[in-house]
């Protein structure tokens, strides 16, 4: 059965919100990415968003030739928690169904991102009679597992619905093997349900550019070592273990330190009241290291490129990632990625080929192979060359040959089912 028409759900948070925010990052970019892909080969993609700003159009058509990004009144009309989403679900599913009804709209399949979605698209498998698939992104088991001194943790009702929602599911994306031993481990999932297929990365967008190209576009001087963190700024982000690194170079060789700039890319710098920020800029202080950090907020992914180039390597010490978006995007930039080796980053960075890998929450580990790495030239250019290969793997458009493969499969067998009924 040729796909013509999917929904893609979305619920918590836009394809359309500028990344680096609290709610924002990898999930945004697959969604959008993949969408755009899908609608460059004719097919038509729906996302159905929570709207979380007053001023949101019903219909967003910027996302290119057939995609659209559809706000839904959900709850009050601005950013929220998931976990206060949760409750406005009923809310979310009737409007969609309303939305459909009145344009007169079906789907081939429903495409659900992260559990809220999945929620929902269980809820319009049962009205529609459509099918889905769904990718969790991240799981609740896996990050209650994580988080530092076991605070803090996950609702119940997320693990609840994660696991419901691997019954329900047509199909299941995974983004490693290592998140398809989860579901099975953890949430007792159907093996036959799962598929591994990893998120893509936009080879047009990020690709090597010249360091002396890039370095000058960001006006950083040519003889400095850049060295990059991208994403939220959360504590499951580990950004303290780089500073921890940058202090053990301070004290073992303060020469290396006096080239290097790290540029922290994400949140809101100037946001008093956010914790981890405060946390973060006070360590700086107390550590003597305001002259070799910045604090540089987010950035619009079309800057994002220059950065990436312009680095000596990109930082990723998570204390988990289901994949690791960032580390794709870098080593398609053709820079070196040094990361925990956790969860989807262990998959990704091949260690000593394309970057290290380092044991999360070890800044000693850090601080010495960014030190390996700065004081071996010839290494950064193997590893340079290295990464950009490796990623030309991840392309989009082979990533939703292989989906759309899924997505064929599912609705054929949907429709086989009803036809034999």
């Amino acid at each position: 059965m040729k796909i013509e028409r999917i929904a893609m759900l979305s619920v918590h948070t836009s394809p359309l919100a500028p990344l680096g925010g609290k709610k924002t990052g990898g999930m945004n970019v697959y969604v959008r990415e993949l969408a755009q892909e899908l609608g460059r080969r004719g097919i038509v993609i729906d996302i159905f968003t929570r709207r979380a700003s007053p001023d949101a159009p019903e219909i967003d058509y910027s996302l290119g030739e057939n995609v659209r990004v559809i706000h839904i009144q959900a709850g009050v009309s601005q950013t929220l928690n998931p976990e206060e989403v949760y409750c406005h679900l009923p809310q979310f599913t009737s409007e969609v169904i309303a939305f459909t009804t009145r344009h007169k709209l079906d789907y081939d399949l429903i495409y659900s991102h992260y559990w809220l979605s999945g929620c929902v698209a269980q809820n319009l498998k049962q009205v529609w009679g459509t099918p889905f698939v769904q990718m969790f992104h991240t799981l609740g088991h896996m990050k209650n597992r994580i988080i530092p001194g076991k605070v803090a943790m996950l609702p119940d009702v997320r693990i609840t619905t994660e696991t419901q929602i691997v019954q329900w599911a047509d199909r299941i994306v995974a983004a490693t093997p290592a998140e398809q031993a989860q579901l099975l481990w953890l949430y007792r999932s159907n093996r036959r349900k799962i598929v591994i297929a990893s998120p893509g990365v936009n080879t047009r967008r990020f690709h090597p550019i010249p360091t002396e190209e890039a370095k000058a576009h960001l006006n950083i001087p040519q003889n400095t070592n850049l060295l990059v963190f991208v994403g939220r700024i959360e504590p499951l982000k580990a950004v303290d273990t780089i500073i921890e690194a940058l202090d053990i170079i301070w004290r073992d060789n303060p020469s290396l330190l006096e080239t290097i700039r790290l540029g922290i890319i994400g949140g809101n710098p100037n946001d008093s009241a956010d914790p981890e920020i405060s946390h973060l800029k006070q360590m700086v202080a107390e550590l003597d290291l305001a002259p070799f950090v910045d604090f540089v907020g987010a950035k619009d992914q079309s800057l994002l490129p220059y950065y990436y180039t312009a680095a000596s390597a990109v930082l990723v010490p998570s204390d988990y990632e289901s994949f690791g978006m960032v580390a794709l995007e870098a080593m398609a930039s053709g820079t070196p990625v040094i990361a925990s080796e956790v969860g989807g980053l262990a998959f990704l960075v091949e260690d000593g080929k394309t970057g290290f890998l380092v044991p999360s929450r070890d800044p000693a580990a850090l601080a010495d192979r960014i030190t390996r790495l700065l004081q071996n030239p010839e290494k950064q250019t193997y590893m340079r060359r290295e990464s950009a290969e490796v990623a030309r793997r991840y392309a989009w458009s082979a990533i939703a040959d292989q989906l759309l493969a899924v997505f064929d499969d599912v609705a054929t067998r949907r429709k086989v089912s009803l036809h034999k009924s």
